[in-house]
């Protein structure tokens, strides 16, 4: 019954956060924060960080969580925000 729901919420979500989200980051390099801080950030988050690349004008962080889960996030180069968030069980 709980995986039947995981499913059904995983195919119910996606269609309505698609039509909201905009992954891209359009703040021109000028307004970037280093990676530097980018690093501080994800250390204050508690994440263990393997790769900080830029993607779709944002700066992607590739790690683990504090719970050891993969982590891939997105966060705007300006503001240090998080714009999209995948965990990997």
């Amino acid at each position: 019954m709980r995986k039947t729901l995981a499913i059904l919420a995983f195919f119910a979500v996606p269609p309505a956060g698609a039509a909201l989200a905009d992954d891209d980051c359009t703040v021109p390099m000028a307004e970037w924060q280093p990676r530097e801080a980018v690093q501080q950030m994800a250390d204050a988050q508690g994440w263990a960080v393997r790769r900080i690349k830029i993607d779709d004008g944002c700066y992607e962080i590739k790690g683990r969580d504090a719970a050891g889960r993969a982590i891939k996030v997105k966060i705007d180069p300006a503001t240090l925000t998080i714009v999209e968030l995948e965990l990997d069980d």
